[in-house]
């Protein structure tokens, strides 16, 4: 396998690296879509990540990584292998990287069920898609804005739901697939259409670096990996070990972080105060700003942790208002979530209900 350019090493860019470790740590946040100008290091930071992420524990037969841990995830070839009363081999094996190529077809991505066999030997016989070979890892998508536009929403509803089921002929297989999905592209090559676009819960707008001792840093970096990849890797081992750690931690941590009635509050109300169509993403906040919490090893959200998230899930989704002709910033967010605190006190908190919130007392009994 040829080296692979370390994710530590990467100079600046940290709304990009920040939205790929937060997925990272919770895979349900539903993706990120990195949209820069060429030669931004977008490749670079996924394949990165992809080679930083901890080992997982499968089954060694599985073509799907089924996760031994978690039988109601299980594909119906491992029900079926227990059924018949096998004993199946379990080991850990690093994260895959996929690359899903621009001309990949529907049978491609999804896979294809083998309606002869069926039909003549009365088998059911699957034959495994990319979908397959992403579950529990890192499915990465290139020029994602030229792929098929009913191809990235088969990717996107299996992202979202967690599962790939196939059905051909009155015959069906199901599988996990559960992966962080990652698509770059540049805009100069066209655009993703909004339903679609609105579909990836992080979105991060990337540019090269302006600053000039930035960019002497990368041409250092890059040419001492060139010369000597083992060498260069093994200067940043113990960064990326210290991440690596971090982010496992985070993902033990993130299903325990709590949030109170005035976080999802806070909100609702900068969602709404911004024009966001839908209901998506509030909850893409809500599972981002608990990510960044665990990341940082905190067992509640802060109002920090919903305007970092909010700055990651709400650019690609706001069509009018204040923030229409320029990047959202953290700091704005933040000053803009206080501003709405504040009017909500004054004028009286709406209610929210007992039975519609997991109290952070319930929570903390279930850890």
């Amino acid at each position: 396998m040829p080296p692979i350019y370390p994710f530590t090493a990467v100079v600046g860019q940290d709304r990009m690296k920040r939205a790929l470790v937060l997925n990272a740590v919770d895979p349900r946040i539903g993706g990120v879509l990195i949209r820069g100008e060429r030669g931004t290091a977008k490749s670079t930071a996924a394949r990165a990540m992809a080679a930083l992420l901890p080992e997982i524990v499968v089954y060694i037969d599985s073509p799907f990584n089924d996760d031994p841990n978690a039988p109601n995830t299980w594909s119906d070839w491992v029900k079926e292998q227990k059924a018949m009363g096998k004993d199946l081999q379990i080991a850990k094996r690093q994260i895959r990287f996929v690359d899903l190529p621009v001309s990949a077809t529907e049978d491609r991505v999804v896979g294809t069920l083998d309606i002869e066999k069926a039909i003549q030997k009365g088998e059911r016989h699957f034959e495994p898609g990319v979908l397959a070979a992403a579950n529990r890892g890192l499915l990465y998508i290139d020029e994602v804005n030229l792929l098929d536009d009913h191809v990235v929403d088969l990717l996107l509803d299996s992202a979202a739901m967690g599962m790939n089921i196939v059905e051909r002929e009155g015959i069906s297989f199901s599988h996990p697939a559960r992966f962080i999905l990652v698509g770059t592209m540049n805009p100069e090559e066209g655009d993703l259409r909004p339903q679609l676009l609105d579909r990836f819960a992080l979105s991060v707008e990337i540019h090269g670096i302006r600053d000039a001792r930035e960019r002497v840093l990368i041409m250092q970096r890059n040419i001492a990996f060139e010369t000597d990849p083992g060498q260069f890797y093994q200067q940043w081992l113990p960064r990326e070990e210290e991440l690596s750690h971090q982010i496992e931690q985070a993902r033990l941590l993130v299903d325990i972080v709590t949030y109170t009635s005035r976080d999802l509050l806070s909100i609702a109300a900068l969602t709404s105060s911004l024009n966001v169509d839908g209901h998506r993403s509030d909850l893409v906040i809500l599972k981002t700003a608990r990510a960044h919490a665990a990341f940082e090893g905190r067992q509640a959200i802060t109002d920090r942790d919903i305007a970092l998230a909010a700055e990651l899930a709400l650019p690609h989704r706001i069509k009018r208002g204040p923030f229409q002709q320029s990047e959202i910033s953290m700091e704005d967010l933040q000053e803009r979530i206080e501003q709405l605190q504040g009017a909500a006190s004054t004028q009286g908190e709406p209610e929210v209900r007992p039975e519609d919130q997991d109290s952070s007392e319930q929570k903390k009994k279930r850890a």
